[in-house]
């Protein structure tokens, strides 16, 4: 990154990956704006965290939407978009077959319209050379029984993703699935299960910052293939 200091934006940074990418950022020295639906939870995620600024609200709403980028503007730019906030839908997941399409439309509003909505909001504020990582999944990559809509949602920002990459060769559009974690989202997907065995979000974290600090070229990574490459 360049000599200025380094600005990023995470979005669904109260729990999970984001809060621990939000946090290793802080504490490496970034300006970190952070969201999250949950105030109070965003609040607590990110305490005693240097150089953060935490803006409660839903990437779903253009009104939020406009609001971080107003306030990445006084920053004077963003360096790192993660597009890191999604929704599971319903639990346990239906078959296709049985999903409710109301439901299915507000996965794709949070997964897919959201993500584009900001860059569309950001567009003019990031700086050459910035990253965009845009956390995907492997029901994204793959077709799962009971994944239909979850999937379907990831799969298409991992093409909105890939497009952006052709489309703005100034920047670093990255899609990263971080593999099993031991988050609330994958809790809620398998409800009553233990899931003590996933690692924790903090693990995923390097392979992130290979991604951030690195030069790869746009293109979807596996956070298992970077820490191999890394460690």
């Amino acid at each position: 990154m360049t000599a200025h200091r380094s600005i990023a934006l995470v979005t669904g940074a109260s729990r999970g990956l984001g809060r621990a990418l939000a946090a290793d950022l802080a504490r490496d020295g970034w300006r970190v704006v952070v969201d999250a639906r949950h105030g109070d939870q965003l609040a607590d995620a990110v305490a005693g965290l240097p150089g953060v600024v935490d803006v409660p609200g839903d990437v779903a709403d253009p009104a939020h939407r406009t609001a971080l980028a107003e306030i990445v503007d006084d920053l004077g730019g963003l360096d790192l978009l993660v597009l890191n906030a999604s929704v599971l839908g319903p639990s346990p997941q239906p078959e296709l077959a049985d999903y409710p399409l109301d439901v299915l439309e507000q996965v794709l509003r949070v997964n897919v319209l959201a993500p584009l909505g900001l860059v569309q909001a950001l567009r003019g504020l990031l700086r050459p050379g910035a990253r965009i990582l845009a956390v995907t999944s492997d029901a994204g990559a793959e077709p799962m029984a009971g994944w239909g809509g979850y999937g379907t949602s990831k799969a298409a920002l991992e093409h909105l993703a890939a497009v952006l990459a052709v489309e703005n060769p100034q920047w670093r559009v990255y899609v990263v699935d971080p593999g099993d974690m031991r988050t609330a989202m994958h809790q809620e997907a398998f409800p009553g299960e233990d899931i003590s065995d996933r690692p924790e979000p903090e693990t995923v974290v390097p392979a992130l910052r290979a991604l951030v600090d690195g030069d790869l070229p746009s293109g979807r990574h596996r956070a298992a293939d970077l820490v191999a490459v890394t460690s």
